[in-house]
């Protein structure tokens, strides 16, 4: 990978990538030069994003990932290391949240949060780590957290205890794995617009509460201005940064 934030002859695969943040990131990368495996729970449903990719001039190949099945997602990122021809970027993008008091919240609830946002952070991470430690060539994370994992927002307890973990275990694997030349960062959003906030953000009330708690810029965020920080930290314009957590929240966790 050459210096800067130029990917030229990088392969990057992220995960959640058919809309929202994920595909910002996927077509972030691919226009710095990166070739990407473009994971997709439904690869029939939502493979446009592939296409938008090969407009870019860069190779893309639909990976079937709903990252609860970690088998199956194991295997597409191998899939991509074979038919791209390496691995350099790893992005943990895809979660998802189950709005309940916690008084509610059941355990299939719980579970199904953890394993979609933390356990799969986890081993596909590991996944990847080990292609780069049997190969030697080092390597880069980053993980999609939210500003869920620093603040408590009511009615998302197991969301935010499940990126909370995902931030923790960002600094647990950038200190174990450094050695291997594998950085791991995160980065922690504030709300932005996206078809999946769309339903919330759709109420004047809550976006106005939103707008007002987003302390210092009292805006929604958008997909590219994520991107653009994923970008940077998968970067070899990042190469001493590891273990850390960019916010892009527009202020509310200074508040």
């Amino acid at each position: 990978m050459s210096t800067g934030t130029s990917f030229e002859g990088a392969v990057a695969v992220v995960t959640g990538a058919a809309r929202g943040i994920g595909r910002a990131i996927a077509l972030e990368l691919a226009a710095a030069g990166a070739d990407i495996g473009v994971g997709l729970r439904d690869v029939e449903r939502d493979s446009g994003v592939v296409a938008e990719i090969e407009a870019l001039g860069r190779r893309a190949v639909a990976l079937p990932m709903d990252v609860t099945d970690l088998a199956r997602s194991r295997a597409a990122i191998d899939r991509a290391v074979d038919e791209l021809g390496r691995l350099d970027v790893l992005v943990n993008n895809a979660g998802g949240s189950i709005v309940a008091d916690a008084l509610d919240v059941t355990e299939e609830d719980f579970e199904a949060v953890w394993g979609l946002n933390t356990r799969s952070t986890f081993f596909l991470s590991q996944h990847a780590a080990k292609h780069w430690r049997d190969s030697g060539s080092g390597g880069a994370i980053v993980n999609v957290a939210s500003q869920a994992g620093l603040v408590a927002l009511p009615g998302e307890s197991s969301y935010c205890t499940a990126k909370a973990a995902v931030i923790h275990l960002t600094k647990c694997l950038a200190v174990e794995w450094g050695g291997l030349g594998i950085r791991v960062n995160a980065v922690a959003p504030t709300f932005v617009e996206t078809d999946g906030t769309e339903p919330a953000l759709s109420d004047p009330a809550f976006r106005a509460d939103t707008v007002e708690r987003i302390a210092a810029l009292h805006r929604i965020g958008t997909p590219s201005e994520v991107s653009g920080a994923v970008a940077f930290l998968a970067s070899p314009a990042a190469s001493l940064i590891t273990g850390h957590t960019m916010v892009i929240d527009g202020g509310w966790t200074v508040r």
